[in-house]
């Protein structure tokens, strides 16, 4: 069993938890998922972990009256844990320097774009309006402004003209649970470091080792 743990911070259905979980299991991230912590009661991710024997805390953030005094109650129960890293996979809070001071360069985050194009809440839809022709995921180092942090990992899809944001973000998700899961082995591995505004992956041999592109879009009908 790898001595490197992860904690993960999710509120939804857990499709990226999934992807990490059942890497982890199978041996492609060299690591244990200590907690998985989520603010949302009656979340499917919370059963999807105890199905796996994978420890859960539903922290309310309803319950704080601070972002900052919600985020370390989240930090304890990641410290009590004793994880050493801190993935967010479909977490809906903005977190602060109280969980970011705790866990300082180890706490990252999947953003559906390819930043640091359409950064917020609604970056699919954003990609589709604006009429581009390729989309894409990143996994990022995460800092105290909104989908910055240094970047890991990319990967890239591509839009057909006039799709919608929901053919975009299936699309999309289906990059994120493959790119997710090879950041996050990285990481494991020791091979990560952060240089300013840049990430440094050890063994990277030649470009497009760090871009995992999707197959082409199928032929659209006459």
């Amino acid at each position: 069993m790898s001595g490197f743990s992860i904690g993960i911070l999710a509120s939804g259905t857990g499709s990226n938890f999934d992807s990490i979980a059942a890497a982890v299991a199978d041996g492609r991230i060299p690591a244990t998922i200590a907690v998985l912590v989520c603010n949302r009661e009656g979340a499917a991710v919370l059963d999807k972990a105890r199905a796996r024997g994978i420890p859960t805390a539903f922290i309310d953030h309803r319950a704080f009256p601070s972002r900052a005094a919600f985020d370390a109650a989240v930090a304890d129960a990641l410290e009590a844990a004793g994880v050493d890293l801190v993935a967010m996979a479909g977490f809906d809070r903005i977190v602060t320097g109280a969980l970011l001071a705790r866990f300082p360069g180890r706490v990252v985050n999947i953003h559906p774009a390819l930043l640091p194009a359409f950064r917020g809440a609604h970056a699919q839809a954003q990609a589709a309006d604006y009429g581009v022709a390729i989309a894409g995921a990143t996994v990022h180092f995460v800092d105290e402004d909104v989908d910055h942090g240094p970047i890991i990992v990319q990967g890239a899809v591509p839009v057909a003209p006039g799709e919608d944001a929901s053919t975009v973000q299936k699309r999309i998700l289906a990059v994120e649970h493959r790119l997710y899961p090879e950041a996050l082995r990285l990481i494991a591995e020791g091979r990560v470091r952060i240089d300013g505004r840049f990430v440094r992956v050890d063994g990277r041999e030649a470009i497009g080792d760090e871009c995992l592109v999707s197959p082409p879009l199928p032929p659209r009908p006459r």
